[in-house]
């Protein structure tokens, strides 16, 4: 029998999709066979993910888990929307976002970390599924918030089960003030976020690209008034300030009060609980923003598959 090397292994992962473990059981059962070790991954339905690998999958779920200082949020995306609805699926979800928190939500980690309740690394386990479940699946992204003294809070919209749904949320409150009445603010300021999907927490943290760009956009418009430049000059800062309101999370009005900015509804909580309160991190995440879905003309298919 030849010897299961590690270039054997390889080769056969990347010639079936299988996970690591799989494939070097199968080159053991097979004597190092190659093709025979395909066709054994086969027949044990492992050697199906690579012929999905190239599906795009903008579906799928976020899971969020927020425990005291420290919260994770995961998206792991698949092929349609009725996958967000299995159970296996929602397990898989829930364990990523369990292993992120512990690696601090870097991918690369978390793919090669060992999935809770198994022996299998996620990236393996990610793999199973895709041959169980029979879709292209996909660990897109992850985060971690932590804070030393206070809480990250979390919340999550249009959720299937809890801690998973399309869009995952994390809040970072530092402070030394009471945790339940930080929780409940971060909470809100969770939704607030889901909401308005705001660009960055203060104007110090926008991409000035982006305000360059605003302003820009601004100094035309404003210039077709025909005004002096001084004029100008004053329209365009106030335009940018209302952009700031819309785009920067301390300076948009909360949406739970309606009255009072981001900003000012955390120094009121600061001014309750008797201690100084930072907003130092948010995360937010819903499923496929940024992904290309593939548009597909039904009709033409149909009438394709009749002429052909």
């Amino acid at each position: 029998m030849p010897a299961i090397t590690a270039s054997l292994v390889k080769e056969l992962r990347e010639k079936s999709g299988a996970g690591m473990m799989d494939c070097k059981k199968a080159l053991t059962e097979t004597d190092g066979d190659l093709d025979a070790a395909v066709d054994w991954l086969r027949t044990k339905g492992l050697a199906t993910a690579s012929k999905k690998s190239g599906r795009v999958a903008a579906e799928g779920l976020v899971a969020v888990t927020a425990t005291g200082n420290k919260g994770a949020l995961v998206e792991v995306n698949a092929e349609t929307d009725f996958v967000g609805r299995n159970e296996e699926f929602q397990k898989l979800v829930s364990g990523i976002a369990t292993v992120s928190a512990d690696v601090n939500g870097d991918v690369d980690a978390i793919k090669a970390a060992t999935f809770p309740g198994s022996e299998k690394t996620v990236e393996e386990t990610l793999t199973n599924a895709i041959a169980t479940i029979g879709e292209n699946m996909n660990l897109r992204r992850a985060a971690c918030l932590e804070v030393e003294k206070g809480v990250v809070a979390s919340y999550v919209h249009n959720s299937v089960t809890d801690g998973l749904g399309k869009i995952g949320i994390l809040v970072a409150l530092e402070s030394e003030g009471d945790a339940a009445r930080l929780e409940t603010l971060g909470k809100q300021i969770a939704m607030h976020i889901a909401a308005t999907s705001p660009e960055s927490i203060s104007v110090e943290d926008l991409d000035p690209e982006l305000v360059e760009r605003e302003r820009t956009v601004l100094s035309e418009q404003a210039r077709e008034s025909g005004k002096p430049e001084e004029i100008i000059a004053k329209m365009v800062e106030g335009r940018i300030n209302k952009f700031y309101q819309e785009v920067v999370l301390l300076k948009q009005t909360f949406v739970v009060d309606g009255e009072n900015t981001v900003e000012k509804a955390i120094d009121l909580v600061a001014k309750e609980i008797g201690s100084p309160i930072k907003l130092t991190a948010m995360a937010r995440f819903a499923v496929g923003e940024g992904i290309e879905k593939e548009e597909s003309d039904f009709a033409a298919e149909v009438a394709a598959a009749v002429s052909g």
